[in-house]
Formats: C-alpha cells, sequence, structure tokens
C-alpha cells in the first residue's frame, strides 16, 4: 500500500518543485531596485545589478528623456528614442521600457520586431498608420488618430508611418526592461538607400487599404513588387 502512495507523492513533489524553479523570477522579491550603474569589478548579469534600496533616491523613479521631439531631419523624417533601465534606474527588474517616436510629415518607421516584448502604443498627436505582418501572412493595419491604442504582439514584424499633414507623436510601453530591436530592412538592403524608398513607397500603398487585414503580405512581399 505505502508503494501505490510513493509514486503518486514524488510526482507531485517533483511536479510542483519544477513549476515553483520555472516562475521563481517572474516578479520582483523585493520593493524596489534602481539600477546599480556597472563598474569594474561588477559581474555581467541577465539585466542590471540592484543598488542598496537604503540608498535608493526619488529621482531614480523619474525620467524626462521622453519629454522632447527627435530630430527627424533625415532619409525617414522619423525619430525614435528608447528608454531601459540602462537610462532609467527605477525600470530597473520591473519588465517595462519605454519609447517616443516622432513621424515628420511622410515619416516612416521601416518594418521591425522585438524579440522580448509585445509593444503597446499611443497616439499622442497627428494621424499615424500601423501594422503587423502575423505568422499566417496577415498584414493587420489601422489608422489611428490621437488618443488611439494599437498592439504589436511580441516578434511579429511592424512598422508605422505618418499618414497626416503634421508632426506625429507616439509613445510606446514594451514588456520587457530589454526588447531588442531586429531591424529586418537593414538586414536585407544594408542600408541601401534606393532600396529603402521602394520600401517605403510599397509601405504607404498597403496603408490606402480600407480592410482591417490584407491576406498573404509576408516580409519578403514588402521587399519585392507587392502584387
Amino acid at each position: 500500500m505505502k508503494s501505490h502512495l510513493y509514486l503518486p507523492l514524488l510526482l507531485c513533489s517533483f511536479c510542483f518543485t519544477f513549476i515553483s524553479t520555472s516562475f521563481a523570477d517572474d516578479c520582483p522579491v523585493q520593493d524596489l531596485c534602481p539600477t546599480a550603474h556597472p563598474s569594474k569589478g561588477i559581474p555581467f548579469v541577465n539585466g542590471f545589478p540592484c543598488k542598496n534600496p537604503a540608498t535608493a533616491i526619488s529621482s531614480d523613479f523619474i525620467s524626462s528623456i521622453l519629454s522632447e521631439a527627435g530630430d527627424t531631419e533625415n532619409f525617414l523624417r522619423s525619430s525614435m528614442k528608447v528608454v531601459t533601465a540602462a537610462d532609467f534606474p527605477g525600470l530597473n527588474t520591473l519588465g517595462i521600457s519605454l519609447a517616443r517616436t516622432d513621424l515628420d510629415f511622410n515619416g516612416v518607421v521601416l518594418p521591425h520586431s522585438h524579440p522580448r516584448a509585445s509593444e503597446l502604443l499611443y497616439v499622442s498627436s497627428g494621424v499615424v498608420t500601423a501594422g503587423f505582418v502575423d505568422t499566417q501572412d496577415k498584414l493587420f493595419q489601422m489608422t489611428l488618430r490621437k488618443g488611439d491604442v494599437f498592439v504589436f504582439p511580441r516578434g511579429l514584424h511592424h512598422f508605422c508611418l505618418n499618414a497626416g499633414f503634421e508632426l506625429a507623436t507616439i509613445f510606446s510601453v514594451h514588456n520587457s526592461q530589454n526588447p531588442g530591436v531586429v531591424n529586418i530592412a537593414g538586414a536585407a538592403f544594408n542600408y541601401d538607400l534606393n532600396e529603402i524608398a521602394k520600401l517605403v513607397s510599397r509601405l504607404r500603398d498597403l496603408s490606402t487599404f480600407k480592410t482591417g487585414y490584407v491576406a498573404n503580405v509576408t516580409v519578403d512581399k514588402l521587399f519585392n513588387d507587392y502584387n
């Protein structure tokens, strides 16, 4: 009888240990953990080491990095600033990062993805077309106006462009301390301006579709003539 009970108990104990271990790092284990900027002798860790909580100060939890518009005097007529725990100590261990995107008239952010995060964007001003391509080769896109919110699921290629006649500003939140960026256009074109100009033109053509999604649009098709 005891042998019949031993195996289920052992299995339950194993499952409990496995689940506990798997989720051990999901949440912070203390109230706060402002970034202690690396110095000589601090080992590399997955993230940033913490200050001693006793030395934390109010300024660790405020940042003005996103208060000013970025420089859009470039080929894409756009600017993106990303704020992580490296710049904003109070974000450390919270699993979030922030961004500001400014789009001048005809400005565009080329297709890219974040391998470690979904992105929730909020249109602060202007008119923006935003879209992403899912794993079934569908392009989901919408035209957004001031106050609208749109989400790019984790790891999917996405883009946005100014669909109005004035400067557009977007604020974004990523659900990762370090979302990462994979610039597909840069990898494919090696920043060939002629090829990038063609891609921008294709994105604008796609933005004229009135439906919520367009089927059979792959990243490869964005880099070639769209049919």
